[in-house]
């Protein structure tokens, strides 16, 4: 029985380096193939059982597959922002779609797990590698960066939006020169704070002192002037359509008839005139100098003309009419509120006189802490640029905040003189006469000798009820940061701006994506802020090369490779893939071994046909 038994070990030879030969095959054909993993071949002895060492023969073969999962390939970066290589051990969640409904794919829950990382964004924003499976993640709050709970999802960025966000903070460092050079120092007396580069407060107007003097003087108020009662209630529920109910008839929001072609309103110096054609409503956003209502146009009611008003005076309070016809008319906080008219009777038909006026309150001491329309050119003159910076209010309206320095006293002047510093923002680009031109931040900032800022202590200020122009920002917090703030020598005699911005932005839509080093999906937006909107999730196991391999490079949970566990051990490297772990040269050298081990398996059956042709022939 030997002879025959020679003869089916070797054809069992023949199946294991068949099988052999397989597997090199298929690691050549894929030596190019993104993060492909090997299949080497472990062969084992079968060895027949034997009562007596003495009687015991060498056995068959047989070959099974061994995996190479967790060896490397070679990592190179690529063009591509959304490739994704991992280094070291894990790999990325994936799921395969079962079909597609409504263009859309169609999931059964399983979670594969792959090493390949050629993904791109499709049409429906998800993110799909070369074998068609979809990258799973966990979503990023764009504004805070945290985490969306903690469960991988398909992940999705199509028609991402991020809402505006109001500017809450600013971060500014910068250096402020010993002795600031200012259009007004050259021509100014030795030994005056003007002549180092000083403001003096007594060549501003009288009473509008613009430095900072003991406690700051707290924020402006809205204040309001309030009409009598007339026949200009509230909008009928029924639309306004005839020339009697524009005219002034009870229980309408219009204009009285005391309203003609001719007559004007003068709302803190500009002018709103009245016509009979042509003209535009009072809901219009008014032009620099004059606008034109007409009393005609059905759109051009009470309600219109105080929009027009309001538009003027800057207030972010709406005015408005009560049921019984009172008016009431606020001032906001940026400037007094002067409302006349050339034609009392026409005036008187709104519930006012001839005068309408409403004071804001708060403020201290008048004009403390502000820079009025007047006085603007000398501020400009005593004080430098402290840099601008684009703040956003709560729609994400773009508000230029420019900022400006002041020197209120100097060490030079003698004791008990200290470098000391005012700062300013702009509230009103366009303010004229005493309207609130710049405001004082109400914090006196002093320098020591050597340059450090001794006061105040802390690293932030605040700055309460900012609005520039018709745009209230709120309040801001500045921070200055440890050592962002100091007073050094500077030649130019100018502000030397560090840093300078802000956490706020415009609304914005997506308009690409890409990931980083640390497995965090970034998103671009129109409004050019680049925002974390997903955390790339891997995992890992404890019997890895137990795993089940799928088409396209992706892997399945088996009983001896245990279940996946969250997380990896490697990082992710963005704009990378990772190549396949052949060797073509290793697979060549295992090529021939095994074409010389299959060749002399042949010879082996050759021999043993021979041997029985033989014993076949005593027979004869």
């Amino acid at each position: 029985m030997g002879i025959f038994d020679a003869l089916n070990t070797s054809v069992g030879g023949l199946q294991a380096q068949s099988f052999a030969l397989q597997n090199i095959s298929g690691n050549i054909a894929n030596a190019s193939t993104i993060g492909y993993k090997g299949i080497g071949t472990s062969f084992e002895d079968l060895i027949p059982q034997s009562s007596t060492p003495e009687r015991q023969v060498a056995g068959g073969v047989t070959a099974y597959a061994q995996a190479t999962i967790t060896t490397q390939g070679t990592v190179t970066s690529t063009t591509v922002a959304t490739n994704m290589a991992i280094n070291g051990q894990g790999f990325f969640n994936v799921q395969k779609p079962i079909g597609i409904t409504d263009n859309s794919p169609v999931f059964d829950g399983t979670t594969n797990y792959t090493r390949r990382g050629d993904f791109q964004l499709n049409a429906s924003g998800n993110l799909v590698n070369g074998a068609g499976y979809y990258l799973m993640g966990v979503a990023v709050d764009p504004k805070t960066g945290n985490p969306i709970g903690n469960v991988p999802n398909v992940l999705q960025f199509a028609n991402n939006f991020i809402p505006a966000q109001a500017t809450t903070g600013i971060q500014y460092a910068a250096n402020l020169p010993t002795t600031p050079s200012t259009a007004a120092s050259s021509g100014a007396s030795t030994g005056t704070l003007v002549s180092v580069g000083g403001l003096n407060p007594t060549d501003f107007t009288t009473g509008h002192n613009p430095v900072v003097t003991g406690t700051p003087a707290p924020a402006y108020t809205d204040a309001t002037a309030v009409g009598s009662a007339v026949n200009n209630k509230a909008a009928v529920p029924a639309p306004i359509t005839t020339a009697t109910q524009l005219n002034g008839a009870a229980s309408t929001d219009s204009i009285a008839n005391n309203f003609v072609a001719g007559n004007t309103i003068t709302v803190n110096g500009q002018t709103i005139s009245f016509n009979s054609g042509g003209g535009t409503t009072g809901s219009a956003t008014p032009a620099p100098s004059t606008l034109s209502i007409d009393v005609t146009l059905p759109g051009s009611t009470v309600g219109s003309l105080l929009t027009a008003i309001d538009a003027i005076s800057g207030t972010t309070v709406a005015s408005t009419v009560s049921p019984t016809g009172a008016i009431t008319l606020h001032s906001g906080t940026i400037s007094d509120l002067t409302v006349t008219s050339n034609n009392a009777s026409a005036f008187a038909a709104l519930g006012f006189a001839a005068t309408a006026t409403a004071t804001r309150g708060g403020g201290g001491t008048p004009g403390a802490g502000v820079v009025i329309g007047n006085d603007i050119a000398i501020f400009t003159k005593e004080s430098i640029s402290g840099g601008a910076v684009t703040a956003y209010d709560s729609t994400g309206t773009p508000v230029n905040l420019q900022l400006r320095w002041a020197k209120t006293d100097s060490a030079a002047l003698g004791t008990p003189h200290t470098d000391t510093w005012n700062l300013f923002y702009q509230a009103n680009p366009n303010a004229t006469g005493a309207q609130t031109a710049w405001v004082n931040v109400g914090t006196n900032f002093v320098f020591g000798s050597n340059g450090s800022l001794t006061s105040p202590s802390g690293s932030t200020i605040t700055l309460n009820n900012v609005a520039v122009g018709n745009q209230s920002v709120g309040n801001l917090t500045m921070n200055f940061g440890s050592g962002g703030l100091t007073q050094y020598a500077s030649t130019g005699g100018t502000a030397t701006i560090n840093q300078i911005s802000q956490n706020g932005y415009a609304a914005g839509q997506l308009q690409s994506i890409a990931v980083n080093n640390n497995g965090l999906v970034v998103g671009t937006f129109s409004n050019g802020q680049n925002l974390d909107l997903a955390a790339v999730s891997m995992s890992h196991f404890n019997g890895t090369n137990y795993l089940k391999a799928l088409d396209g490079g992706a892997y399945a949970v088996t009983n001896q490779s245990g279940v996946a566990i969250a997380g990896a051990t490697g990082t992710i490297s963005g704009s990378s893939l990772e190549g396949s772990n052949t060797d073509i040269a290793d697979e060549f050298t295992k090529l021939i071994v095994t074409q010389q081990a299959y060749s002399a398996n042949t010879k082996v059956i050759t021999t043993a046909n021979t041997m029985v042709q033989d014993l076949l022939n005593v027979l004869r």
